[in-house]
């Protein structure tokens, strides 16, 4: 039998995130359920799901968008630990949201590393220098 795009969305969405995923569109039940629909069938059941790029590939995506976007830092943080789970290193996340320095400015930027030492911190994983 064929996956639903629900049921390919938090599949996909367990792999990414682990139980940060499910734990967002749980806590969306009581408020906007079919929000929590959307993002599992749309976000994840249908463009996470295509082939093309990599999973590392559409999360250093996903920080870059979030970081220039502003103001999603609680998003950000869902999408740096699933950097972090689909096997992308403290040290590609950091510079990945450097690269985003000359086109979005030194705020939201700011804003993004000081949301990725929390997740790194939560998860005991310091970076190393990216300079030596």
């Amino acid at each position: 039998m064929e996956q639903t795009r629900f049921e390919r969305g938090m599949e996909l969405l367990d792999r990414i995130d682990g139980g940060g995923g499910e734990t967002v569109i749980r806590s969306l039940e009581g408020v906007a359920p079919d929000l929590g629909r959307y993002i599992a069938e749309f976000a994840f059941g249908d463009i996470y799901a295509r082939p093309g790029l990599s999973l590392e590939e559409r999360e250093m995506i996903t920080l870059a968008s979030l970081l220039t976007a502003g103001g999603c830092e609680p998003q950000l943080e869902v999408h740096l630990n699933a950097a972090l789970n689909v096997g992308l290193s403290p040290e590609k996340i950091v510079e990945t949201l450097l690269q985003c320095v000359p086109y979005t400015g030194f705020p939201r930027v700011l804003n993004a590393v000081f949301a990725a030492k929390r997740v790194f911190e939560e998860q005991g994983r310091a970076p190393g220098r990216a300079d030596t």
